[in-house]
């Protein structure tokens, strides 16, 4: 095992290596199952959406007012 120096790594250091792990994890992603509250939250989600209590938004949109209230 490798260990790296994360603060020493440049921001495209760092984007690189991101990119490596997620392709890495990617390629197992059938490997990977997701916990058992991960369904109940997108039922949950629905049943919101459905009833008109959430709204779906535009995926830009979305990360604009993320960025918006982080900011």
């Amino acid at each position: 095992m490798t260990t790296i120096d994360v603060q020493r790594m440049s921001r495209e250091e760092k984007l690189k290596l991101m990119h490596e792990l997620w392709e890495d994890l990617a390629r197992e992603g059938d490997a990977v199952e997701s916990p058992a509250w991960h369904g109940e939250a997108l039922r949950e989600t629905e049943q919101r959406v459905v009833s008109g209590v959430e709204q779906v938004r535009d995926w830009d949109e979305a990360k604009a007012e993320l960025r918006k209230r982080a900011g």
